[in-house]
């Protein structure tokens, strides 16, 4: 069972979780996107990244870790 979150809440919580990665500090969510016909778990997507001075593959990696950790906890409503 997951919690349901508006966008707003969502982008919050996976901005921060993202910062929190290593090598992320510079890096931020501007949204989290609904899925299309996804009704229920993980029915969003973090479809931008702005990368500031992170590398990619230290984004990518972080980008999949976070969504994997949040999409187990939060749905989006």
């Amino acid at each position: 069972m997951t919690d349901g979150k508006s966008q707003d809440e969502l982008t919050q919580l996976a901005d921060e979780a993202l910062r929190a990665q290593p090598g992320c500090e510079t890096a931020r969510v501007p949204a989290v996107a609904a899925l299309p016909d996804a009704q229920i778990g993980r029915n969003w997507e973090i479809p931008n990244v702005v990368l500031g001075d992170s590398l990619i593959s230290d984004v990518d990696r972080a980008v999949l870790s976070v969504h994997r950790q949040l999409g187990r906890r939060f749905h989006l409503v």
